[in-house]
């Protein structure tokens, strides 16, 4: 497994999460790269969950890639015109499909992330809002890939057909949120939530109504949903919550998970990447601290973290992908180019 953060400071981290030689018991976050990726401050990261492959967005314009198994840097994608807001992967099992992009001239760039020949060629690039440059500060894709959420600065959401390019719905919230994620209750049902200052609300996908609104107590900053209905959230609390989506009610809570403000929560688990350790929650702060944690031990009065890094950086946005499929991904993507070939 491996993790990519974001600085302030223009750094892009990578981890890979490894057992130590010396006891099977013990992991370390082993660095795989750290340089200034771009000219401004990192915004956000995302990861393909099961390939491999991660993407920053920077307040210089630009989509940089990165192979997060060959430690390689793959170049930029200079379509942006403005800063880059928000970026989310589509997946298709250890595929990923398309790359999706934000900026703070309200545009929503679609990349085929697909293409067989490395590279990322521009699908489209859509207005997200009504107000045509109200920036999306977060999206989402649904699993099925057909539709994406984008909540903007303004207090915007709005619903995007990945299919036909398109917006489908847009509607002003109370107040703007800052996050957008899908996620499954404990039986299944299709949900996302939103986040914004204190409080989640988690909604019905089928008619965006409120099934349970969360109180965080402070401004929340990452969510992350995970197997069996459960929402992890952190901020400004410092502290990572466990949440039923079901009753709507904490489950677990870790206390001073860190000093500062969370800054981004990852979750490897069987449902979201595949991977085979898989009960880890990874969590960063501003103060450039990365740790891994045992969820089975968030219950626990005081857990420790099972591995920790510090990057010494002003850390903006993490983002995480299992390494487990990467053989089976390359293998795929020969058999293509070889059909093709055939064809």
């Amino acid at each position: 497994m491996a993790l990519v953060a974001g600085s302030y400071e223009r750094f892009i981290w990578g981890f890979s999460l490894k057992t130590l030689t010396t006891t099977s018991e013990t992991l370390s976050l082993a660095p795989l790269f750290s340089y200034p990726a771009h000219n401004g401050p990192i915004r956000c990261v995302a990861a393909s969950p099961r390939a491999g492959l991660a993407a920053s967005g920077g307040s210089d314009d630009t989509v940089r890639l990165y192979d997060l198994a060959a430690a390689a840097d793959l170049g930029p994608l200079l379509d942006p015109s403005a800063a880059v807001s928000a970026v989310a992967f589509h997946s298709l099992g250890p595929v990923p499909r398309n790359l999706l992009a934000a900026s703070d001239d309200g545009l929503l760039h679609l990349y085929d992330a697909d293409g067989g020949g490395g590279g990322f060629p521009l699908l489209a690039s859509l207005r997200v809002f009504p107000r045509h440059h109200e920036p999306a500060d977060g999206i989402a894709v649904h699993h099925s890939g057909r539709v994406a959420l984008a909540v903007g600065r303004a207090g915007g959401l709005a619903m995007v057909n990945l299919v036909r390019g398109r917006r489908s719905f847009s509607c002003r919230l109370e107040r703007p949120a800052t996050a957008v994620a899908y996620a499954e209750d404990g039986d299944g049902g299709d949900r996302f939530v939103m986040a914004s200052e204190g409080k989640v609300t988690v909604h019905d996908s089928e008619d965006a109504r409120i099934i349970h609104e969360l109180d965080c107590g402070k401004k929340v900053l990452a969510v992350a949903p995970a197997k069996k209905g459960i929402l992890y959230t952190g901020g400004e609390e410092r502290g990572i919550a466990a949440w039923d989506l079901s009753s709507g009610k904490v489950t677990s809570r870790i206390e001073g998970a860190h000093s500062t403000r969370v800054k981004g929560i990852v979750v490897f688990d069987n449902k979201n990447d595949g991977s085979e350790l898989c009960n880890l929650v990874a969590s960063a702060s501003s103060d450039g601290m990365i740790r891994v944690w045992d969820s089975r031990m968030i219950a626990k009065e005081k857990p420790t973290p099972l591995a920790e890094a510090n990057t010494k950086a002003r850390l903006t946005c993490l983002a995480g992908s299992s390494l487990k499929f990467l053989t089976e991904l390359r293998i795929w993507h020969k058999a293509r180019k070889t059909l093709v070939n055939l064809i």
